[in-house]
């Protein structure tokens, strides 16, 4: 079952800019149940975490994308969002949001972790 929905994902030339937007396709569940997540998967590689953000708006993010790329939520608009600048190569991915449905401060209960189907991000040199 596809429980959250990504979008905005694409191709940009190196130093480029994208946005991405999460948003919950599950009725009654909004994005600030548990704190949400940014993964990343490149061809042949592990899932790699990419930012955090807490139902408090506290944000994490990974030494690689440190001062490039900032996590938000619209509470309204009930949407995560990965804004993404001066993008390399490397950080072409398949992008996926996460959320919880059980959650204690940072942490997701073991099982109860959901995903997006992902959106495809694409930079070249």
């Amino acid at each position: 079952q596809v429980q959250l929905v990504e979008s905005g994902g694409g191709s940009a030339q190196a130093g480029g800019s994208l946005r991405l937007s999460c948003t919950a396709a599950v009725p009654g569940f909004t994005l600030n149940t548990c704190g949400m997540d940014w993964y990343r998967q490149a061809a042949g590689k592990q899932r790699e975490w990419v930012s955090s953000i807490s139902t408090d708006g506290s944000t994490t993010f990974a030494d690689s994308v440190k001062g490039r790329f900032i996590i938000s939520k619209d509470k309204a608009r009930d949407t995560m969002y990965l804004q993404m600048t001066n993008l390399k190569p490397e950080d072409t991915a398949m992008y996926f949001c996460a959320g919880c449905a059980y959650c204690s401060g940072a942490h997701c209960y073991e099982g109860s972790r959901f995903w997006g189907q992902g959106t495809q991000v694409t930079v070249s040199s």
